[in-house]
């Protein structure tokens, strides 16, 4: 079942991705020769008027192929006018972004979703417990009290303290400062308590936070904005941590570690797989638009250099270093990869 909610999970978030380049594509004229679930063979396929639309083995991944990438192919196989480098900047931006912007579009729409049914989490950053012997209570946190500040970084939601407690340093002392009932400002020292549970080994605090469910049409909608805006916050702090070395490359996961997380989450139910989906579009979107090679932020970068150099790049030069990207990038995975099957032992 695990196997099946995985490749649902990660097959809805591709092909939101995909669909959002195809779309933008075919609204610019470019030509599309495939757009395709999944690498590997084909399982299935069905030829339309002029795109091929492909089922493949390997349920990771996905592609839209469009005319303009493969520069001496197409200048035999379809006009001029219908490549992608024939376009204007601007077509050439909308189709490239609108791959992550389906992301964030379906993320916000599952979100709304889970919020307006099961009801919207509250997201007030308050205790709602404090572990006996550990170090939250020893220092004076109480239940009640109020996260305004960790380590200097403001704290809006529940988020902000799980994102920013996960990337404090665990051997020094983390800065945590909060409003009590009677409103006084206090700032507390704390070094987490280090545990060893199933195994591994992890630091605790002992603060227990919990949001409280609200219903009703206008409780979705602000749950989704602040939730979506946190997501982004967290992904941004996420991907600049790991640019400075605060969080490292070996912490990050891959599918297989992807498949560990939909396990869990598919023990909570429905509510729980949505929300991960929506996280994970956030995600996927996000990165892609990290201005890097073989990312569509990569493509979009190429586009800014033309704009502001007033001609553009060598396609031929331009596709080498996006096939050097993508060489890396595969590399990268593999070792994610690596690294999530020996967490399994």
């Amino acid at each position: 079942m695990t196997i099946i909610i995985f490749i649902l999970v990660l097959g809805a978030i591709i092909f939101v991705h995909e669909l959002g380049h195809f779309i933008f594509a075919k609204l610019m004229g470019v030509y599309v020769y495939e757009f395709s679930l999944g690498m590997g063979p084909r399982l299935l396929h069905k030829k339309g008027k002029e795109t091929d639309y492909c089922l493949r083995l390997i349920p990771i991944g996905g592609f839209c192929s469009l005319a303009g990438e493969e520069v001496d192919e197409d200048q035999i196989k379809v006009p001029k006018n219908r490549r992608l480098q024939a376009k204007k900047p601007w077509q050439r931006f909308l189709i490239m972004f609108f791959g992550p912007g389906f992301n964030f579009i379906f993320a916000v729409l599952v979100l709304f979703f889970v919020a307006l049914i099961w009801g919207s989490p509250s997201y007030d950053p308050i205790v709602s417990s404090v572990t006996k012997n550990y170090p939250a209570k020893q220092v004076g946190i109480e239940k009640g009290d109020t996260i305004l500040k960790i380590n200097n970084h403001k704290i809006s939601t529940l988020d902000d303290v799980s994102l920013y407690l996960t990337i404090s340093d665990p051997k020094k002392n983390t800065e945590i400062q909060v409003k009590k009932d009677d409103g006084e400002v206090e700032t507390y020292k704390i070094k987490p308590k280090k545990v060893k549970v199933d195994g591994n080994v992890g630091y605790k605090y002992g603060i227990g936070l919990k949001s409280e469910k609200n219903r009703g049409f206008v409780a979705a909608i602000k749950y989704t904005y602040v939730k979506t805006l946190a997501l982004f916050r967290q992904m941004w702090v996420t991907v600049k941590s790991l640019f400075t070395g605060v969080v490292k490359v070996d912490q990050l996961s891959g599918p297989v570690g992807i498949y560990s997380i939909v396990g869990e989450q598919s023990k909570e139910g429905i509510s729980s797989i949505l929300y991960l989906m929506a996280f994970l579009s956030i995600n996927v979107g996000f990165i892609n638009l990290l201005p890097l090679p073989a990312f569509d932020g990569g493509h979009i970068l190429f586009i800014i250099i033309e704009k502001i150099k007033g001609s553009p790049v060598s396609a031929k030069t331009e596709n080498m270093i996006h096939t050097i990207g993508l060489f890396l990038l595969m590399a990268l995975m593999v070792y994610i990869t690596f690294n999530d099957i020996l967490r399994l032992f």
